[in-house]
């Protein structure tokens, strides 16, 4: 199920995000940019891509794409499990709502955590802290949700508040609300960050494995 995340998320807890044709779905664009497959090594499964959308972003194994499909960019990362972690609740945390989505994309801007769009919100608890005057520095919510699990995801603070430990808090903070509901949480991160990736460790998260983030095209019929 970790392997293929979007597609357990798509087909199980977030199938009201999806878009679906067949042996593909995808996030709504407003939503998410990831699409995912059933089967990556079934062409019939690209061919159901296909009538969903041009592009796609996938999660999962390196993958190779269908005939009618080409790759444009690759990223890889890793993904991290936190099966005997345990999270801590933040008192300055404070929830995030629609109301917010403006001050998020500001944030996300500056912080660039990863995709974030205006309805990502919708798609589990997201917490933040704000400084004295009111601003957002700092924010971490749900992403991905699949049976059993959830991932945590939009870690970011401002470049200018930097340091100060903001993101490993939020960090335990979601993962508390994830571990109350009883479910696990997980989390990725582009594979050369190793400074993200020591943070996550110390916060009780291990290793399960190496995830690649490809963005894929349709060039016309199979």
């Amino acid at each position: 199920m970790l392997n293929n995340p979007v597609w357990a998320a798509l087909s199980g807890p977030q199938a009201c995000f999806a878009d679906a044709a067949g042996d593909a779905a995808r996030y709504r664009p407003e939503i998410a940019p990831f699409a995912a497959l059933r089967d990556p090594a079934d062409p019939a499964a690209w061919r159901d891509l296909a009538g969903l959308t041009a592009t796609a972003l996938l999660t999962g194994p390196a993958l190779t794409p269908r005939s009618g499909w080409e790759t444009v960019a690759t990223g890889h990362g890793v993904q991290m499990v936190g099966q005997s972690m345990t999270g801590v609740d933040d008192p300055e945390a404070v929830p995030l709502t629609e109301a917010d989505v403006p001050e998020m994309l500001e944030l996300v801007a500056r912080a660039k955590p990863g995709p974030f769009r205006k309805r990502t919100v919708d798609m589990g608890r997201y917490l933040g802290i704000r400084n004295e005057h009111g601003r957002l520095i700092a924010m971490a919510g749900e992403r991905f949700r699949l049976p059993g699990w959830t991932e945590v995801s939009a870690v970011c603070t401002d470049p200018a508040f930097r340091g100060r430990g903001l993101g490993a808090r939020l960090t335990m903070a979601v993962a508390a609300g994830i571990l109350a509901r009883g479910e696990l949480p997980f989390l990725h991160a582009v594979h050369d960050n190793a400074d993200a990736i020591r943070l996550y460790e110390r916060l009780g998260f291990e290793h399960a494995g190496e995830v690649v983030f490809t963005s894929f095209r349709h060039t016309g019929p199979e």
